[in-house]
């Protein structure tokens, strides 16, 4: 019995299918019967399917995708009816097309490139109404997108000059009445002052039971020191 090594073997087209799936496209091509070819072009297909189950939808896309991949295995040499377009050779050749990258840069990385994109829309905005209430929630979003890269709080007057500097004093509001309402001001940012007030209050209120602890040590000290005295 003699050994037979993969090095030795036809190279395999398609290695996501196996060598047996190639052997039964080379046994298929030999088949002079057109209807048996028919029908066992089919019966591959569907065993494609199953090999690589992401394939085994009923979507046409995946199914004409599997159909091409045999007559890729066949070296575009079968003699079959497929129900979609048979795939020329030059479709191997085929180089994907090039990605194209918006030239634009982003003035505030920080706030990123979907607030510039929402500032646009603000912009066209007609409704006073709706325009202030979307510069409202604008400052909202660059507020806390500030606080995730950065400890320190950024004031309303910052936040409503980039707003103008990125829709070129396009969008304003009343600074005065932002700051009255705190509409600027994030949940985020609301729940961090909170949490330091509640700090600071604890602070105070373990300072004030320890300096009455030893307030009371010192009086129970004397009271102590005066009985042995006696």
């Amino acid at each position: 019995m003699s050994l037979e090594y993969n090095t030795q073997r036809p190279h395999l087209t398609l290695r996501e299918y196996g060598r047996n799936v190639q052997n039964l496209v080379k046994h298929l091509k030999a088949t002079d019967d057109k209807e048996k070819r028919n029908k066992y072009a089919a019966l591959i297909v569907e065993l494609m399917k199953m090999i690589n189950p992401e394939f085994s939808k009923d979507a046409s896309e995946y199914t004409q995708k599997v159909w091409d991949d045999l007559f890729i295995i066949s070296k575009f040499d079968l003699d079959v009816e497929s129900p979609f377009p048979i795939p020329e050779s030059t479709i191997l050749d085929r180089k994907p097309d090039r990605m194209r990258y918006q030239a634009n840069e982003i003035k505030f990385r920080h706030y990123g490139r979907n607030i510039e994109i929402l500032i646009s829309n603000a912009i066209a905005l007609e409704d006073p109404e709706e325009k202030e209430a979307a510069i409202v929630a604008i400052g909202k979003l660059m507020k806390s997108f500030y606080l995730t890269w950065n400890r320190d709080n950024i004031e309303d007057e910052q936040v409503l000059k980039n707003i103008k500097q990125l829709s070129k004093d396009q969008l304003d509001i009343d600074i005065e009445k932002v700051k009255a309402n705190g509409l600027f001001d994030s949940s985020e940012r609301k729940e961090r002052s909170f949490d330091n007030n509640r700090g600071q209050h604890q602070g105070q209120n373990q300072n004030r039971n320890r300096n009455s602890n030893n307030k009371g040590g010192k009086r129970n000290f004397s009271n102590k020191r005066r009985r042995n005295n006696n």
